[in-house]
C-alpha cells in the first residue's frame, strides 16, 4: 500500500457529505439531472453582491509591480485595518490590525491556530452535532477530541461541557449560527459558557481559549442577530471566512482574529503567522484580500435562503417529521423517521433524493439536509421526503 495506514483509515471514514455528492454525481448521469434532488453540500448558490462584482473588476484592472507578489504572511496591513474596523464596531472591543490574520478560508484559520495553541495531548472540545471535519483538524496537531453533547433542543448541555473540563484541556470550539443544525447561540447562551470558562481559569495556569468558527453569521433570519462571542469571554479567537455571506467558498479567502484583552495576543498572532506559512498556506490569496476590504459590510441576499428555510421546514412538519426550525445557516437537521438514520439516508437515496447522515455530524438518528439549492428542487423533492417518511411510520 503506497499511501500511509492513518490516512487509509481516515479516507475509510471520511466525510459522509462528500460521499453524498459523489453519489449524486453518478445518479444525475443514470437518471438526468432534473429527476435527481440533492441536499448533501453546502455549496452556496445565491449570487455574490454586485458590489463584490464591481470591486473585484475594479482591483483586477489594477497594475504595478508586486500587485500580485509576496507580502507578509499575516496579509496585507490595509486588509486587516478594515477588518479589525468592523471587530471593534461589532465587539466594542479596541480591535488593531494587530490582531488579525488572513487566512485561506475558515479551514486554514482553524488548522493555522490549532498548530499554533496545541501540544500532543491536548484536549479540544466540540459540541456535537459538529462539522465532522473537525476532527481531522485536531488530528492534523496531534491534538484529542472530547466530545460534548447538546440537549433536545441541540444546544450545548452545559452540565456536559463542565464535566468534561479538564487540566489538559486547551481549546472549545463552538459554532454558530450552527452547521447542520442552523440553531444560533444567543447571548444568554454565551454570557453562560464565558463564565463557565472563566470560573474553570481560576484554577489553571493558563486559559482555555474559546474558538468560535463563523463563516455563516450573516445569514440569520426573522429579524435575528448573531453576537459576537468576543464580548463574553476575553480569551476568544475567531475563525470565519466569506464563503457563506458573500458566496465565495471557492476562492479560499477568510481570517483569523484574536482579542486584544488576551495578554499575550501579538505572540499569538505572531505563531500564527508562522504557522500560516510552515502549514503551506503561505498568504491568503492576494487579490481577495483587495477586493474583500472594499465589501465587508456587505452579504448576500438572505431573503433567498430564508424563503427557502419556510418552504423546506414548512414542507417537512407538513408531512410529519420532527425538526427544530432554523434561525440561521443554510442547513435543516431534522430527526430521521427511524433511530438508523443510515439506513433512513439510504432509503432517500433510492429515491434520488441525497441528504446526509446525523451520524456524519457525530448526532445518530438525525438527518441533514443544505437548502442552498433551487425552490423548484425543494418543491420536487418533498413527494419523496413524504413516501419514505411513511415508509418507515
Amino acid at each position: 500500500m503506497p499511501i500511509a495506514t492513518k490516512i487509509t483509515e481516515s479516507m475509510r471514514h471520511s466525510s459522509w457529505i462528500r460521499k453524498m455528492f459523489d453519489a449524486g454525481i453518478v445518479l444525475k448521469k443514470r437518471y438526468g439531472a432534473d429527476r435527481v434532488f440533492d441536499f448533501s453540500l453546502g455549496n452556496p448558490d445565491v449570487p455574490s453582491p454586485a458590489a463584490f462584482d464591481q470591486a473585484l473588476v475594479a482591483e483586477a484592472q489594477k497594475t504595478g509591480a508586486h500587485r500580485h507578489g509576496y507580502m507578509p504572511n499575516k496579509g496585507y496591513t490595509e486588509t486587516c485595518t478594515a477588518i479589525a474596523e468592523v471587530l471593534e464596531k461589532e465587539s466594542g472591543l479596541p480591535f488593531t490590525a494587530e490582531q488579525v490574520l488572513m487566512t485561506c478560508g475558515t479551514a486554514g484559520a482553524i488548522n493555522v491556530i490549532f498548530k499554533t495553541l496545541l501540544d500532543p495531548g491536548d484536549e479540544v472540545m466540540v459540541i456535537a452535532p459538529y462539522f465532522t471535519e473537525y476532527d481531522f483538524y485536531i488530528d492534523n496537531h496531534q491534538g484529542r477530541k472530547v466530545m460534548v453533547q447538546t440537549t433536545a433542543d441541540l444546544l450545548p448541555d452545559l452540565d456536559d461541557l463542565a464535566a468534561k473540563i479538564t487540566t489538559r484541556t486547551k481549546i472549545l470550539v463552538i459554532n454558530s449560527p450552527n452547521n447542520p443544525t442552523g440553531r444560533i447561540y444567543s447571548a444568554h447562551l454565551l454570557t453562560e459558557i464565558g463564565k463557565l470558562l472563566t470560573r474553570s481559569n481560576q484554577t489553571r495556569q493558563s486559559p482555555i481559549y474559546l474558538l468560535t468558527d463563523e463563516p455563516y453569521k450573516k445569514i440569520v433570519f426573522d429579524g435575528k442577530r448573531c453576537d459576537t462571542a468576543f464580548r463574553f469571554y476575553r480569551h476568544t479567537i475567531m475563525a470565519t471566512s466569506f464563503s457563506k455571506d458573500l458566496s465565495l467558498a471557492g476562492e479560499r479567502i477568510g481570517y483569523l482574529a484574536v482579542s486584544p484583552l488576551i495578554e499575550d495576543n501579538a505572540t499569538i498572532i505572531a505563531a500564527a503567522a508562522f504557522c500560516n506559512r510552515v502549514l503551506g498556506f503561505i498568504n491568503a490569496p492576494a487579490l481577495m484580500q483587495r477586493v474583500i476590504s472594499h465589501v465587508l459590510n456587505e452579504r448576500v441576499d438572505v431573503a433567498l435562503y430564508q424563503r427557502r428555510r419556510d418552504l423546506i421546514y414548512n414542507g417537512l412538519v407538513e408531512i410529519g417529521y420532527e425538526v427544530i426550525k432554523p434561525e440561521g445557516a443554510f442547513y435543516i437537521f431534522p430527526k430521521s423517521p427511524i433511530p438508523d438514520d443510515v439506513v433512513f439516508i439510504n432509503a432517500l437515496q433510492e429515491n434520488l433524493i441525497l441528504a446526509t447522515p446525523g451520524v456524519a455530524f457525530h448526532r445518530p438518528g438525525y438527518f441533514r439536509i443544505s437548502f442552498a439549492v433551487p425552490e423548484r428542487e425543494i418543491i420536487g423533492a418533498l413527494p419523496g421526503f413524504a413516501k419514505v417518511f411513511k415508509q418507515f411510520k
